[in-house]
């Protein structure tokens, strides 16, 4: 039935937006062949305060307390009296779902009843409207502002600050400015991410996105570059299907050959997939999502960015996580971009937005708390030389340093010490890094372990992002400050001291999470490492 409507909605869509520029357009109070009289007055604040003490059921309404004070403060008079008012609103209703939201969860088909029959409706119908369009304009402003979910309420590790909105008072600047449209895009994303999201999500339903051909691959075993496995047909078919796959299929073949090795590379690579001709767990995960699940991975990033600040500032670093990429932006300019290092699934690097504020040069390496619990205190009580081995430090709570020997491995007071890693060649932190001071405990810095970012996929850190020519970045920071030149910075290296420098310019520094956006007109999509898009859209999608 929901999707007869949705239809027939979308078909009224698209004369709407063939005519939008047209001031005569019809409203919804104004499509039949006949038009219907127009209703200037809906009800009066007597018959609001009736309802609202009488008739009103909390259970079928969003805001129960923000309505009830919105109209006591309001002295009860209505405010969807005027129909462009009442007309913009659902139309913006109607065409929620270009922002990756849905037209149920804004009382989307009673608005339409009662606003199609608005000429023949009931005094208690008319309270109901009138009811119904503020609730629904506070919780559209409250989704495009911070998300319909809350992602302090799902995720242990969440830093990003929600987005500050007053739907009462946004309501009450629309109606008095009698512009619906401005006051609902002033909350939504402007970033160019989310507008890249929003076209590829209006490219996406163009197609036949339920129906297209997606051959399922069985998990099994991993299959190894020449090996024979039944599941080879099914794995050729759907690299075909994905156009990764163009020579002809033989239905026959078993055999893991370098054509099918050569079409799984390409897709890995466009993935971020480690590149390894291997069919194993993950890319047989990101082979078998179907055009409505990419759908789904739209809909979910486009949720992300309603969750993210609306201001980055002028000058920042974004990471995106799961893309293993560090830009620097400059005035809407990206200006430098590094690959990363992030965090394993079981030490996920957090979402979160700062500043830096300094860098760290040959800096020394205090092991955070989950290192210490998980990795250092269990290794060393095995074997009394892992300290000696790793070149980490016990120091007690006045900075004095305590003899590994000593240690009752077993007790809390191993936990209470502090151990450090001096600077040197075999760091982890390598050269130079770079301090936000943060409660994750997070921050960006270089590694010995270059050869790291030769791979394709990056998640191998402890939490904290390792990003490559990471010093060429410190120097960029710096770069303001005359007195930090190469000569400067070269000397500072070679002396081995660890040495603490102020950045005096404001860049703040953020840690997203997306796994879809356009990249010269196309739509990538890149590996889920963390596995979060299908939890959240479990979340995220309308009711059954």
């Amino acid at each position: 039935m929901r999707n007869c409507k949705y239809l027939f909605l979308s078909f009224c869509l698209l004369i709407i937006t063939a005519c939008k520029d047209d001031p005569k357009t019809a409203g919804m109070e104004q499509r039949d062949e006949e038009e219907v009289e127009e209703i200037a007055f809906l009800t009066d604040s007597d018959e609001i305060e009736d309802y609202l003490e009488d008739e009103f059921q909390p259970e079928k309404f969003h805001y129960r307390d923000r309505l009830i004070e919105f109209y006591n403060n309001n002295e009860y008079e209505p405010v969807w009296s005027n129909r462009k008012l009442r007309d913009d609103l659902f139309r913006n209703i109607e065409n929620i779902e270009e922002e990756g939201l849905f037209f149920e969860d804004y009382h989307g088909e009673q608005l339409q009843e009662l606003l199609t029959s608005i000429n023949t409706n009931t005094e208690e119908e008319n309270n109901l409207l009138e009811i119904l369009l503020t609730d629904s304009f506070f919780r559209l402003s409250e989704d495009l502002a911070n998300g319909k979910l809350n992602p302090r309420k799902i995720y242990e590790i969440w830093g990003s600050p929600a987005n500050e909105i007053d739907p009462t008072q946004l309501l009450k600047s629309a109606i008095a400015s009698e512009d619906i449209d401005a006051a609902l895009e002033s909350v939504k994303p402007n970033h160019i991410v989310y507008k890249g999201l929003k076209k590829a999500l209006k490219e996406y339903k163009k197609e036949d996105w339920r129906n297209t051909p997606a051959t399922r691959i069985e998990p099994g075993k991993l299959i190894k570059p020449g090996e024979e496995d039944p599941r080879i047909f099914s794995v050729t078919k759907r690299l075909a299907e994905l156009g990764y796959y163009k020579a002809e299929i033989d239905s026959s073949n078993t055999k893991f050959n370098k054509s099918i090795q050569d079409a799984l590379k390409e897709f890995q690579k466009e993935h971020d997939l480690q590149i390894d001709a291997l069919l194993g767990e993950s890319t047989i995960k990101n082979l078998n999502y179907t055009k409505e699940d990419r759908l789904h991975q739209l809909l979910v990033n486009m949720e992300r960015w309603r969750w993210y600040p609306r201001d980055l500032g002028d000058h920042y670093i974004i990471v995106n996580i799961p893309n293993y990429e560090l830009n620097v932006v400059k005035n809407g300019d990206t200006i430098r971009t590094h690959k990363t290092v992030v965090g394993k699934n079981y030490r996920k690097t957090p979402v979160f937005s700062d500043q830096i504020e300094y860098v760290i040069y040959n800096p020394t390496w205090t092991i955070p708390p989950t290192i210490k619990k998980n990795d250092v205190i269990p290794g060393a009580s095995k074997d009394i030389g892992y300290l000696r081995k790793k070149n980490i430090k016990i120091y007690d709570g006045s900075g004095n340093t305590v003899d590994p020997a000593s240690v009752d491995w077993s007790s809390s007071k191993a936990r209470s010490y502090t151990y450090r890693q001096p600077a040197g060649a075999t760091n982890p932190l390598g050269i130079v890094k770079i301090i936000y001071p943060n409660e994750h405990m997070i921050y960006l810095h270089d590694t010995p372990s270059k050869n790291l970012f030769e791979d394709n996929a990056r998640a191998a850190s402890s939490g904290c992002v390792r990003v490559q020519d990471a010093l060429g970045l410190a120097e960029y920071l710096l770069s303001d400050q005359e007195k930090y030149d190469k000569k400067k910075i070269e000397d500072i290296l070679k002396s081995g001291k660890t040495t603490e420098i102020p950045v005096t310019q404001t860049v703040r520094v953020h840690h997203f999470y997306w796994t879809a956006f356009q990249k010269k007109d196309t739509t990538k999509f890149i590996d889920d490492i963390y596995d979060l898009d299908r939890q959240l859209w479990e979340l995220l999608k309308p009711s059954a």
